[in-house]
């Protein structure tokens, strides 16, 4: 008999429902698991249950039990999928076959692989409805996982509006749903290592640029190949590790907030970071942002306390650190200047003229943005009521009452102008 210390009573306190398993981890695994993942409330409960894990040290086990670390027999941890696998089985992400095997040799389905990828999303799938493909009817195991993903534009059919999600996934299409289900950066900044092979798409590129696969050997990535479980594991867990890498989450619980309804990312330097809204432990709304390269982005939160609608802006910077990129959030009130269209008649415009209604000039002169059809477009600077006034190439002189509003979920102000007739 050895003494070792089951991990069953952490599984019970564990929100990620990690209790379903029945094999046993030595509690230093799991802690250093834990740490690595950097989960602070796991931790505090760690430390709670304190006295209760060291009544379980005491319990004898047999040799046999105590020293087994791996979950399943067939993945022992000389194989390089072996961590990736433990690791979503922790989680019951993933799980095995009833003689306590994990077969990571066969093939995954396509059904297969929705399931798992929704309930990493943390997608809701309880209240889908329709059928979005023919042969994926309520009845089958897969529905719900399959018509959320594709409601949400993170899978596809085929042309004849089939799904077969009884067919074994590719390597290809695997890369191509990681992109989309995890909202991975599109652009691809990396010379092609498989060259010579039918089927590299851009998303293959893209998985490879950001460290999720080195392909089934240096040269070669088998697109059309199935994949199996113990490499769909190990891409899974990469992904995710990418997505949380150097990641910053805002939670709803941060806000005040009792929902996040949408983020909106495209109106300050898009490219600098990408944010992807979802679910913790897939219940609390959260909004996790992955820096991209160096500059100073901005999105907006929106939500709702109670019956009450909330926003909140944000700036966000980012700054190469050594290898790395590192992202920090700095909430603001901030408007920027913002363009208003003036109605020019398609007429030339020689010079603007811009005051506010009390009659303070704010310029004799002011830059004309752009022209766009029949509108002169200047930029406002701050909010306000204005008087502009405009001179055309006829000699014509027409006056346009313009006004700037400051607006709670965007960093522009709300904008109009209104023709009020000819100068004095």
């Amino acid at each position: 008999m050895k003494n070792s210390c089951s991990i069953v009573f952490l599984f019970l306190e564990n929100k990620m429902k990690l209790y379903t398993l029945t094999y046993v981890y030595t509690a230093n695994k799991y802690i250093k698991t834990l740490k690595d993942r950097g989960d602070q409330t796991m931790k505090k409960k760690l430390l709670g249950g304190l006295c209760a894990l060291l009544l379980a040290c005491s319990l004898p086990l047999s040799a046999a039990h105590a020293e087994s670390s791996q979950p399943f027999k067939d993945v022992p941890p000389s194989k390089h999928f072996a961590d990736a696998v433990n690791e979503l089985a922790e989680r019951n992400i993933i799980g095995g076959y009833p003689d306590g095997t994990f077969k990571p040799g066969n093939s995954i389905t396509r059904g297969q692989a929705a399931a798992i990828i929704a309930k990493m999303r943390g997608l809701d799938t309880s209240d889908v409805k329709g059928q979005k493909f023919k042969d994926v009817p309520a009845s089958h195991g897969f529905y719900k996982a399959i018509v959320k993903m594709a409601e949400e534009g993170m899978i596809g059919g085929y042309p004849d509006g089939s799904f077969k999600p009884n067919e074994p996934i590719k390597r290809k299409n695997m890369a191509a749903i990681l992109v989309k289900a995890f909202d991975l950066p599109r652009s691809v900044d990396v010379k092609n290592p498989f060259k010579g092979e039918v089927g590299i798409t851009n998303d293959v590129l893209v998985i490879y640029q950001l460290g999720i696969t080195s392909g089934t050997s240096p040269t070669t990535f088998s697109p059309n190949a199935s994949i199996t479980r113990g490499q769909a594991a190990k891409m899974l867990a990469a992904t995710e590790q990418v997505m949380m890498k150097n990641a910053v989450t805002v939670e709803v619980g941060d806000l005040g907030w009792d929902t996040i309804e949408s983020i909106l990312t495209d109106e300050v330097n898009p490219g600098v970071f990408r944010a992807v809204k979802g679910k913790k432990d897939g219940m609390q709304d959260q909004v996790q942002l992955i820096p991209i390269k160096e500059g100073k982005g901005g999105f907006v939160i929106a939500g709702r306390a109670g019956n009450e609608w909330m926003y909140q802006k944000y700036y966000v910077h980012v700054k190469k650190e050594g290898s790395d990129l590192r992202l920090t959030l700095e909430k603001t009130d901030d408007s920027l200047p913002t363009e208003v269209a003036l109605n020019t008649k398609y007429k030339t415009v020689e010079n603007i003229a811009l005051a506010k209604v009390d009659g303070e000039k704010i310029s004799d002169n002011v830059k004309i943005e752009r022209n766009e059809y029949n509108f002169t477009y200047i930029m406002l600077e701050k909010p306000g009521d204005y008087i502009a006034t405009i001179r055309f190439a006829n000699g014509e002189e027409v006056r346009y009452s313009v006004t700037a509003f400051e607006v709670k979920d965007s960093f522009f102000y709300g904008a109009y102008a209104m023709e009020i007739g000819p100068a004095d």
